[in-house]
């Protein structure tokens, strides 16, 4: 393997780096395969091995590759398109909702999510938990906190864990959903959420809060956080719009 010395250019080094490693993963590696170690990639490009962890990091980030303890750094498959919300608004747990239901306790929720609920500070709420998978791996978490108006029947229902939280799901249906807003931006992994998704705290992920209105108030509230790395989320009617890694190519 020769050395292949990078160009001056007006920005940083690994930034550079980073652009250069992509079009060879393009067109010299496959999905999975191993990379050659730091030091002999450093060695092609003529970095130090600082300036290569850095782009390799950014790599990392924006999905291009991935660390597996063990195996080394391997090129990563293409990121997996993940429908957010359907043209039909439903409330979760409808029979199309992809998330599957893992618990639900009663806590308390942040000051923020409390006051988009509408309930006291410190006022206990349902709290249920979902994940949801795609190919084989899990891509999101979810929380959907419920205050006690929503679903008044719940306190006749015996049920603990993930039969509650459907429990809590199934209550929220008798309501007539009047309709939903959404919001995404990019947020740092809390610690449960990290090991849910397999990823370092801190990790970059996407978070999508959602806001269900009934009876003409916040009747749910979810924030979901999907892996950053892996995902890429769509929405409306078109689910199979793809985005090319080459910037010379225009999105299908």
């Amino acid at each position: 393997m020769g050395t292949t010395q990078l160009e001056p250019v007006p920005e940083p080094k690994y930034w550079h780096l980073k652009t250069v490693l992509s079009e060879a993963l393009d067109s010299e590696f496959s999905v999975g395969e191993i990379l050659p170690n730091e030091r002999d990639l450093a060695a092609r490009f003529g970095v130090a091995r600082a300036t290569l962890r850095q782009a390799l990091e950014q790599l990392e980030l924006e999905g291009r590759l991935q660390r597996r303890r063990g195996v080394g750094t391997t090129v990563a498959p293409p990121r997996v398109g993940v429908a957010v919300g359907s043209p039909q608004h439903s409330w979760p747990g409808s029979a199309d909702d992809a998330w599957q239901p893992v618990d639900c306790v009663r806590s308390a929720p942040p000051a923020a999510v409390a006051a988009a609920l509408e309930t006291a500070a410190g006022e206990p709420v349902h709290v249920v938990r979902r994940s949801r998978m795609s190919g084989g791996q899990r891509v999101a978490t979810e929380l959907l906190h419920v205050p006690d108006a929503a679903v008044p029947d719940l306190t006749a229902i015996d049920a603990a864990g993930a039969a509650r939280a459907r429990a809590v799901l199934r209550e929220l249906q008798r309501l007539e959903l009047e309709g939903q807003d959404r919001a995404v931006e990019l947020g740092s992994a809390r610690a449960d959420d990290a090991k849910d998704l397999d990823r370092l705290p801190g990790a970059p992920v996407l978070v999508v809060t959602t806001r269900f209105f009934a009876e003409g108030r916040t009747a749910a509230l979810s924030v979901a956080t999907y892996r950053a790395d892996t995902c890429r989320l769509t929405f409306g009617d078109s689910p199979d719009v793809e985005i090319h890694h080459d910037p010379e190519r225009r999105a299908s």
